[in-house]
């Protein structure tokens, strides 16, 4: 082929499509999330339901755009709040384009991985079944897990990853660009998340929280981005505000003399500024909301719709 005849082929066709990663709480859908896009985009917590609106990670392979939609993880509600989370779940499941259901290869089948089992089958869109956490599992184990979970669903595909190494996430992530519906990108190449970065900074800093007082402090904690200011030397300063529900809590969160919250601060700030490549002033501000998880306008701020009941 000559230069001019390379330089007259029409593009590729480009690629684009919603993909939807269901599971229980704590299977990997966050970690699996980053590990797709290769960078930061959604919080990963010990703490179980860390993930309450359906943060998007945006991934460009080849000629593909994968826009990942990472759900609540789904299990039995018991407050408004619980309910809210799962109904969000299972919404992103419903307008996807494609289903990824993740079984957390050590846990199996359990209680909840069955009720999800059950519920999939009227959802219509195409789903491909992943085992994450495959290097905890014999091999042994894991094909007749993959085995159970095709009889009891007609999977288009199984995979088997290991979510927080990234074995077999490459493999995972040429197949979703494959099965993308054709249409131009929906976001820029270079955009990771459309998560703004107020939102983000705020999932950081809740990450934090999580991580230093995950025994002590009920998930029920927020924390909203007040102000995002960026200054002339290009820095920027941020105030947020973490919500909790009693005063005992935000003792808690402030720690002995302040040092519960200054280690808290320290460990988003750094976190926020290698996302944004710029110094960042964090000043944070611990207040009592209570009963936050009855106002509809905390949900709207995260992004959930208010449960009636």
């Amino acid at each position: 082929m000559t230069a001019d005849q390379e330089a007259e082929s029409p593009p590729a066709e480009t690629r684009c499509g919603f993909v939807a990663l269901i599971g229980a709480p704590n299977v990997g859908k966050s970690t699996l999330v980053n590990a797709l896009v290769g960078s930061k985009v959604t919080i990963v917590s010990r703490k179980v339901q860390t993930t309450r609106a359906l943060i998007r990670g945006i991934v460009v392979e080849g000629h593909s755009q994968i826009i990942l939609i990472d759900t609540p993880g789904i299990f039995a509600p018991r407050r408004r709040l619980d309910r809210a989370m799962v109904s969000t779940a299972w919404s992103g499941a419903h307008d996807a384009d494609l289903v990824c259901v993740l079984l957390d290869a050590k846990a199996g089948i359990d209680e909840e991985a069955d009720a999800i089992l059950k519920r999939l089958s009227d959802v219509a869109h195409e789903k491909i079944l992943v085992l994450n956490k495959i290097d905890l599992v014999p091999r042994e184990k894991l094909l007749a897990l993959a085995k159970a979970a095709n009889d009891r669903l007609a999977f288009a595909d199984t995979f088997m990853i290991a979510a927080l190494s990234g074995d077999g996430v490459d493999d995972l992530r040429a197949a979703l660009a494959q099965r993308m519906p054709g249409g131009p990108f929906h976001y820029p190449e270079d955009q990771m998340s459309d998560a703004p970065m107020r939102q983000l900074a705020a999932e950081i800093t809740r990450e934090k929280i999580y991580r230093r007082l995950h025994q002590e402090l009920p998930y029920q904690s927020t924390v909203e981005t007040d102000s995002w200011t960026e200054r002339k030397d290009h820095s920027v300063r941020i105030e947020q505000t973490i919500f909790v529900e009693r005063e005992s809590q935000r003792k808690i969160v402030l720690g002995k003399g302040g040092a519960t919250i200054k280690s808290i601060g320290a460990d988003s700030r750094q976190e926020i500024a290698e996302i944004v490549g710029h110094p960042v002033h964090l000043f944070l501000f611990v207040k009592v909301r209570e009963n936050w998880g009855d106002d509809p306008d905390r949900y709207r701020h995260m992004g959930l719709e208010f449960p009636k009941e």
